[in-house]
């Protein structure tokens, strides 16, 4: 018998909602032919999909990085306001293909307006400057009249974007970027991009780009940042994809231990840092790209634009990357899914609709359905292993709080590939109050894909429970994801 405890009393930390965050970089058809399509019989007045809006409005997600990614580093922020027959056609090194520019800044806020969800800019510090940020810093938030602001008010927009969160480069650990710095070169240009851009408005939720390979001196990377920048630094940016590149299941489902062991790793890190410098204020983890991403790469990666068709067992590896950001809330206060349409995305678009991929669905349920709080939950039973690990849970478990709403939502993906796995689910420091509401992913098999033909291979299947006292019992589905949202 698996058994899952639940404790009141024992909170990890507040969940911040930003760890539902998203991605959008123009990168295959993420942009074009999937937020922007003007001309197309889906589209708003703004060129924007409504389609693709409504189906990300399920998301709830409440912030959304831009423009990338590759992307952001070679990217002219000028080049992307104004009327559009004006902005010039350049060609993106990141993916070598022409961007048009029609889609920019402004587009972007809009974007993100429609959605209630915060925009998060990265400014180009691969081949950009740091006047280019500050200036962009200003265009976005100024609200004395100079140049720049009156630009914006000519472009439309008499107030301020107040942009909240800038991100100062992407992946500059990575050989592969426009403009790869070393430590101590990242860590001198952070401090001074950063400057500027707080000295225009000092308000702005700074993100620090650390380690995206985990191969370039991570340590000294980031030990460089915070002794040279740390007053500047809000959030350091964490980045990874993983996948099934073997093709075996239960090395796949073994994922969450380089996951914890990277978290936890760069917890303590911090945290000695942050011990050592003396710092006054905490910094935070932002793991602003993640996603399953293996099949789309190599040479055909650009080709392709990176369209990844998603099956179960993906959808399962999400939910167990989002069971560790609610583990380690205490850290991690935001994450962003990479990316949002298209390109290695929940969301998938032609001519006529959308179709909803099966890492949608868990992503779906926990934003909809997660508390205010994290619990520190015990579990224990069946136990699997793979090539490199043994005795690992065959259930992958977190729980959250919602204390104004008396509701805990306990998150279990069953890892099994074949057996169900009976389990009691107790509680400490409060008890059930009947009301139980089941929310099930799963699907025929483990390489279930839902496609334009078969759209509903994978899906979230609702089930109403009843649980009263201080336990029930509940039986978890091979190769599922379940939310038991239960009311207290």
């Amino acid at each position: 018998m698996n058994r899952i405890k639940l404790d009141l009393d024992r909170c990890l930390a507040p969940i911040e909602r930003n760890i539902f965050g998203g991605f959008t970089e123009h990168l295959g058809r993420c942009i074009y032919g999937g937020i922007y399509s003007p001309g197309s019989h889906l589209a708003d007045s703004d060129g924007l999909r409504t389609d693709v809006l409504a189906a990300l409005d399920k998301l709830r997600i409440p912030i959304i990085r831009y423009p990338g990614g590759n992307f952001a580093s070679g990217y002219r922020w000028q080049d992307g306001v104004g009327p559009s027959e004006e902005r010039p056609v350049r060609e993106d090194l990141a993916w070598h293909t022409l961007d048009s520019n029609h889609f920019g800044t402004n587009e972007f806020i809009k974007f993100c307006r429609k959605l209630n969800a915060e925009p998060y800019l990265v400014v180009n510090c691969g081949d950009g400057d740091m006047r280019e940020a500050r200036d962009w810093v200003e265009y976005c938030n100024g609200t004395q009249e100079t140049a720049l602001v009156k630009l914006r008010h000519k472009h439309g927009f008499s107030a301020p974007h107040a942009v909240k969160y800038w991100g100062l480069g992407n992946e500059v650990d990575g050989p592969w970027q426009i403009g790869y710095k070393t430590p101590e070169e990242y860590a001198r240009t952070y401090h001074e991009f950063a400057k500027v851009m707080r000295w225009v408005d000092p308000s702005i939720k700074l993100i620090a780009s650390v380690t995206s390979g985990w191969i370039d001196r991570v340590v000294e990377r980031t030990q460089l940042l915070v002794e040279q920048a740390a007053n500047f630094i809000d959030y350091a940016s964490i980045h990874w994809y993983v996948g099934n590149y073997d093709g075996n299941f239960a090395n796949y489902m073994a994922c969450s231990e380089i996951i914890e062991e990277r978290i936890g790793a760069f917890e303590g890190l911090i945290r000695a840092l942050t011990f050592q410098q003396k710092l006054t204020h905490r910094i935070h983890i932002a793991v602003d790209e993640w996603n399953v991403w293996y099949r789309a790469r190599g040479d055909d990666a650009r080709a392709n634009g990176l369209e990844e068709t998603y099956n179960l067992e993906d959808a399962l590896v999400v939910a167990i990357q989002l069971n560790a950001f609610i583990r380690h809330a205490r850290s991690v206060k935001m994450a962003n899914l990479a990316q949002l349409v298209n390109a290695i995305a929940p969301i998938m678009t032609d001519n006529n609709g959308l179709l909803l991929q099966t890492i949608f669905y868990p992503f779906e349920i926990y934003s909809r359905t997660c508390g205010d709080t994290a619990l520190d939950v015990y579990w224990e039973g069946n136990t699997f292993s793979s090539g490199e690990h043994s005795a690992l849970r065959s259930l992958d478990v977190s729980a959250t709080l919602n204390q104004q709403q008396k509701y805990v939502s306990v998150y279990v993906v069953n890892r099994s590939q074949t057996e169900a796995m009976e389990t009691t689910i107790s509680l400490d420091g409060g008890q059930f109050n009947g009301k139980v509401q089941a929310y099930v992913v799963n699907g025929t098999d483990i390489k279930a894909e839902n496609t334009f033909a078969q759209p509903d291979q994978v899906r979230t299947v609702e089930q109403p429970l009843r649980a009263d006292g201080h336990t029930f019992t509940h039986t978890f589905e091979p190769h599922s994801v379940t939310a038991l949202v239960c009311a207290l």
